[in-house]
């Protein structure tokens, strides 16, 4: 009997630490569960490409709607969201997009036989050019140089004209007190406007001024563009 005593007392006292142990918390799961917030490749680069869609233009054909993409400044590649399904189309617009590759603007002529597509698409594309933000670089550029800045491009609409043929309006973009382009806004969908815009730019752009002639066979289309223009010019900063 005196020789269980021992053995009990050392066994009690090895059940102890047993009782004293608190298992510790695994956190093994929650580790494993949290994943780190991913950062997409395309926003990591300040000056890399932007991908702007154009406005849907709805013309008789259907509607018509571009997407951009800029390198920087560049008009690096134009891809259809929206088009007319027709033969004409579908030949036109290879020719419409390597024009704008190569002009690096909406100032593009019209395919042959797709004079609506091409309108649309010049429409769409325009709206694209107009809401592609400011690269970091030439905000940079413009915000360290304020004499830069003052001669920086400004884009001006001018009044919409109600005339007899229909609605007038442009829009004038000037580089410092230049008249640097011009731009139809609005304008009767007829004939002799669309042959006589051209001319009605070009005069304006060699007068820099609305002191320019209208067009024979145009003349109603003529003075609203001049008083359009004129007023363009007075809202000039």
């Amino acid at each position: 009997m005196k020789r269980a005593i021992p053995v009990l007392v050392l066994t009690v006292a090895g059940l102890i630490p047993v009782w004293r142990y608190a298992p510790s918390t695994d956190t093994s799961s929650t580790t494993e569960v949290a994943e780190p917030a991913s950062t997409p490749s395309t926003s990591s680069g300040g000056t890399s490409n932007q991908v702007v869609a154009g406005s849907t233009i709805k013309t008789e054909k259907g509607p018509v709607q571009v997407e951009v993409t800029f390198d920087g400044d560049k008009i690096s590649s134009v891809r259809m969201l929206q088009q007319p399904n027709h033969p004409q189309t579908k030949a036109a617009v290879p020719k419409l997009i390597a024009e704008t590759l190569t002009a690096q603007s909406a100032d593009i002529d019209a395919v042959s036989g797709a004079t609506i597509t091409s309108e649309g698409y010049v429409e769409s594309l325009q709206a694209a050019i107009d809401a592609k933000p400011a690269s970091s670089s030439s905000s940079s550029s413009s915000s360290s140089s304020p004499s830069a800045s003052a001669a920086a491009s400004q884009v001006v609409a001018g009044s919409a004209i109600d005339t007899e043929k229909g609605t007038v309006q442009v829009e004038v973009t000037f580089e410092g007190d230049k008249i640097d382009a011009v731009r139809m806004l609005q304008q009767p969908n007829h004939p002799q406007t669309k042959a006589a815009v051209p001319k009605l730019i070009a005069e304006t752009l060699e007068a820099q001024s609305s002191d320019i002639d209208a067009v024979s066979g145009a003349t109603i289309t003529s003075e609203g563009y001049v008083e359009s223009l004129q007023a363009a010019i007075d809202a000039k900063g």
